[in-house]
């Protein structure tokens, strides 16, 4: 990697203020004696140009970091702690984070480039290991694309989970972090509905009698009444939300879940970069999932607690046919696959 030229000195001196002023929200000021500490982290980053990175920005991450560690203290460390903490950190990584935080595609496409095939085998070992499907681990690791590049806006800048790497550790291993917390999130929410067990694992009813008992209620016995009625419902707002989709979009999907192509190969077939081809998919299946919860609650005039059941239900044994319902609807020829002109 070409290391990006030292800033000129008009960078190198820059003031109190406008350090302050480059992070607003970090409540720290390096002191003018911690300057030559700042240049060597600076150049430990070997940030290339393309990235876009100034240094200004690159020590406002530093000022978060420091001020992230030391945010129950009573005053401003000490210089010497501050240097300390400082030069322990992953420069590199903390500067390639930064740097996708801030939008640069260069960054981006050199993060996912370097990090894919990494948080593939994470994701994997976190899934279940040898057991793990692939599919699975895929989805989780693409999943997480999204809220690395930032979707959501918050004043007018993208909210990106770059933003709460500090450099304390290699950015491989807060993707594992992260990653580990998803899929146990994604499991508790799996669980909020699961029956409760007596104190030797049997399942209970609900007058608290054993599941295996032959005096259960009648409510224990038999399945939600409705049950059939959501998932149809499930099924008629997710089609139409497929059928909406844009049709490049629609065969983006199938060949991600019903071809389970990479990502790379996505996007040689359409002509796109695979973090464009990662960041569409989640807009995508962003989009589905806001038109059926539409769907759900204006149009059938479900609950809240009516449309968290429908996904439920779906969740365990839907003989829903995502392959049959995008293959309906996906475009064929050439022109289907054309790339599309993004300038």
């Amino acid at each position: 990697m070409t290391p990006r030229p030292a800033q000129p000195s008009a960078a190198t001196n820059l003031g109190q203020a406008e350090r302050a002023a480059a992070s607003p929200g970090a409540v720290l000021v390096f002191p003018a004696s911690l300057a030559d500490m700042l240049e060597r982290c600076w150049q430990k980053t070997a940030a290339p140009s393309g990235w876009n990175l100034s240094r200004a920005q690159f020590e406002a991450a530093l000022a978060r970091s420091v001020a992230h560690r030391s945010a129950d203290a009573t005053a401003q460390p000490a210089a010497s702690a501050i240097r300390n903490y400082v030069e322990s950190l992953h420069h590199a990584d903390l500067a390639l984070a930064c740097a996708c935080s801030l939008g640069s595609e260069a960054a981006w496409e050199f993060f996912v480039t370097q990090f894919r095939q990494e948080m593939y085998r994470a994701a994997r070992a976190i899934a279940g290991g040898a057991n793990a499907s692939d599919a699975d681990a895929r989805e989780l690791a693409d999943s997480l694309y999204a809220e690395l590049y930032g979707l959501r806006e918050s004043d007018g800048r993208r909210k990106s989970l770059f933003d709460y790497f500090h450099g304390r550790s290699k950015l491989g291993t807060w993707l594992r972090a992260i990653l580990a917390q998803r899929h146990v999130d994604a499991i508790r929410r799996a669980r909020k509905l699961e029956p409760l067990e007596n104190e030797s694992g049997e399942e209970r009813g609900d007058a608290g009698e054993t599941a295996d008992a032959p005096n259960r209620s009648t409510r224990g016995d038999s399945p939600d009444p409705d049950r059939t009625r959501y998932l149809i419902l499930m099924q008629a707002g997710l089609t139409t939300a497929l059928a909406s989709l844009e049709p490049r979009d629609r065969l983006r999907l199938a060949y991600y879940y019903s071809d389970e192509r990479t990502l790379a190969e996505i996007g040689r077939l359409l002509g796109e970069h695979e973090a464009t081809v990662s960041r569409k998919l989640e807009r995508t299946r962003r989009d589905i999932r806001a038109r059926v919860d539409a769907a759900l609650r204006e149009s059938k005039q479900l609950s809240e607690a009516q449309v968290q059941l429908c996904y439920e239900y779906a969740r365990e044994e839907w003989p829903f046919d995502l392959t049959a319902a995008l293959r309906a609807t996906q475009p064929t020829g050439p022109a289907a696959a054309a790339p599309e002109d993004e300038s």
